[in-house]
C-alpha cells in the first residue's frame, strides 16, 4: 500500500470514529408534559334556587354550589358544573357525562340501588303552595284540582307515596322547572304546586302577598350528594370533606349567608 492509500485509510478510520462517537451519545431527555389537574364536573339544574340557578349575570350561583367549591378546593380537584334534564339524572351520572349530582338531591330507597349517597346535610320538606287567594286550607281540598309539580323531581313521588290524595287530584301536570310552574300557578292554569321547600319559600319571599304555604305537607326527606355506585374513592374524599366543614363550622357559615341561619343536618 502507498503512502496515498495509508493516507485514506487513516482519514476514513477517523471519520467512522467520530460518527460512532455521535451515535453513542445519549439523548437529552424531552421534558414531561404537566400533569392534568383531577377534576369533576357536577350535574345540576339549573333552575333550583337557591340551591342552584342563574344569577343576573347568567352565572351558576346557589347554596350547593357553594358547599361544592369548598369540598373540591378542600380535595384538590377543579370542579365545573353542567346543568342538566333532571328528569334524566340518572342516566347522565351512569352514563359518565357528569361525575357527581349535587342539586337539592333527594335520598331515596330507589335511588339508592343506582346511586352511592353521602350522609345527609340537609332536610327539606314537600311543601303546597297555593295563591294568596285561593280557597284551599288543606291537603285534602287538592281533590278535584289540578296540581303541578317538576318532572324528575322527589315531589312527584312524595304525591304518589299518598295514594289518597293521588287518587283525588284530578290532574297531576308535570313541568320542566319549578319556576315555570309557579308562573302557570299565578296566571290560575294550576291550583296548587307541590315543591322542595328550599325553593318554594325562596320564592315566596320573593313576592310577598302573592302566595301562601299549607300547613300540611308531602313528608319530610333529606338531601344528599350523589356519585356513581362504584365511585367509592371520589365519595370517601367527599364525605371526608363535608363532615370536616360541618365540624369547622364552614358549612353553617354557607348556609346562614343563603338562608339567613344555620340549616346544615349534622
Amino acid at each position: 500500500m502507498n503512502k496515498i492509500s495509508l493516507l485514506m485509510a487513516a482519514l476514513l478510520s477517523s471519520a467512522l470514529l467520530v460518527a460512532c462517537g455521535k451515535s453513542e451519545a445519549p439523548q437529552a431527555a424531552a421534558p414531561a408534559a404537566p400533569a392534568a389537574a383531577a377534576s369533576i364536573v357536577v350535574g345540576l339544574d339549573d333552575h333550583f334556587p337557591p340551591m342552584g340557578f342563574r344569577d343576573d349575570k347568567n352565572e351558576i350561583v346557589g347554596f350547593d354550589i357553594d358547599l361544592a367549591k369548598e369540598v373540591a378546593k378542600r380535595i384538590g380537584m377543579q370542579v365545573s358544573f353542567k346543568p342538566i334534564d333532571w328528569s334524566a339524572k340518572e342516566a347522565e351520572l351512569n352514563g359518565k357525562r357528569i361525575d357527581v349530582l349535587w342539586n337539592g338531591l333527594t335520598i331515596t330507597e330507589e335511588r339508592k340501588a343506582n346511586i352511592l349517597f353521602t350522609t345527609p346535610y340537609l332536610e327539606n320538606h314537600q311543601i303546597i303552595v297555593v295563591t294568596d287567594k285561593s280557597p284551599i286550607k288543606a291537603k285534602a281540598e287538592l281533590a278535584g284540582k289540578i296540581v303541578g309539580v317538576q318532572d324528575g323531581s322527589s315531589a312527584v313521588d312524595a304525591i304518589q307515596k299518598d295514594e289518597k290524595a293521588a287518587k283525588s287530584i284530578k290532574e297531576l301536570k308535570k313541568f320542566s322547572d319549578n319556576v315555570t310552574a309557579l308562573m302557570d300557578l299565578s296566571t290560575g292554569r294550576l291550583d296548587a304546586i307541590v315543591v322542595d321547600e328550599v325553593v318554594g319559600r325562596y320564592y315566596i319571599a320573593k313576592k310577598p302577598g302573592e302566595y301562601r304555604v299549607l300547613d300540611e305537607n308531602f313528608g319530610t326527606e333529606d338531601y344528599g350528594v350523589g356519585t356513581r355506585k362504584d365511585d367509592t374513592a371520589l365519595m370517601g374524599k367527599l364525605q371526608k370533606a363535608m363532615d370536616d366543614m360541618k365540624a369547622d363550622g364552614t358549612a353553617a357559615t354557607i348556609s346562614t349567608r343563603w338562608f339567613g341561619k344555620d340549616i346544615v343536618k349534622k
